[in-house]
């Protein structure tokens, strides 16, 4: 890999002390520098992250005192991953529903095409709840309407690579959303400046001991709130959009 790719990996961490250090453990063999972002969880958990800090010579972790939500944390560690010179951070979430067999590919495909950002397709078994599996269509939906194309072919999978400078410079004129709704809003305005998007089919599971903070009818008015306001943007958007179809 060249000095100009030079990734990371970032985990939001809330109270995923349980799948935590079998994800943290499996990730070592990729010796990748690993920061756990502590999106305010209890001591228990805590404690489990101060342990793989120390433990792992390429492990680092940040605390937020208060609990912000997934979108939250991300943003916390973009900003410190970005401080630290990384070029690059893989996202994984901590529950242990992503296929680690696959980093390899995700940081491949990056650096490949470094000003992408590469997205999970999710390969589901049937471990996925039927509800979550169909309801994830209304967001694809309105995600192909947000942005007037189809690259973006799933914006709910938090297994993605994001090119860090283009995500800061992002986050310093928007206010992105600090939950769930997030990982939607930072992969359609990142297309709207222009990213393109890179899919990989990997595998999704829902372990039956994984630990989900998704909250069903609070983060879905969230989303799709989010959704409304993404949609007002992309109408003054619209001429340059189609216009990337031309190109």
């Amino acid at each position: 890999m060249t000095s100009l790719f030079n990734p990371c990996v970032l985990i939001p961490v809330y109270n995923h002390q349980t799948p935590l250090p079998k994800i943290v453990a499996r990730l070592a063999e990729y010796q990748l520098p690993c920061i756990l972002v502590d999106d305010g969880s209890e001591a228990a958990c805590a404690a489990v992250i101060r342990d793989l800090s120390v433990q792992y010579d390429g492990v680092q972790f940040i605390r937020l005192q208060t609990n912000r939500g997934k979108g939250g944390a991300v943003k916390a560690g973009l900003q410190w991953a970005d401080k630290q010179g990384f070029s690059h951070a893989l996202q994984i979430d901590a529950d242990g529903q992503h296929d680690l067999a696959d980093v390899q590919q995700f940081l491949l495909t990056a650096q490949t095409y470094p000003g992408a950002v590469i997205i999970g397709q999710p390969i589901f078994d049937d471990s996925i709840p039927r509800l979550r599996f169909y309801a994830r269509y209304l967001t694809h939906i309105w995600v192909y309407i947000n942005t007037l194309s189809l690259q973006i072919r799933d914006a709910m999978c938090g297994y993605r690579v994001y090119p860090i400078a283009a995500c800061t410079q992002l986050m310093r004129n928007t206010c992105l959303e600090e939950r769930m709704a997030f990982d939607v809003e930072i992969l359609v305005r990142l297309y709207w400046q222009g990213l393109n998007m890179v899919s990989i089919p990997t595998r999704v599971g829902y372990p039956q001991d994984g630990i989900s903070h998704f909250r069903g009818l609070e983060d879905n008015v969230r989303i799709s709130l989010t959704h409304a306001r993404l949609f007002l943007g992309m109408l003054w958007r619209s001429p340059m959009l189609l216009s990337r179809h031309f190109k």
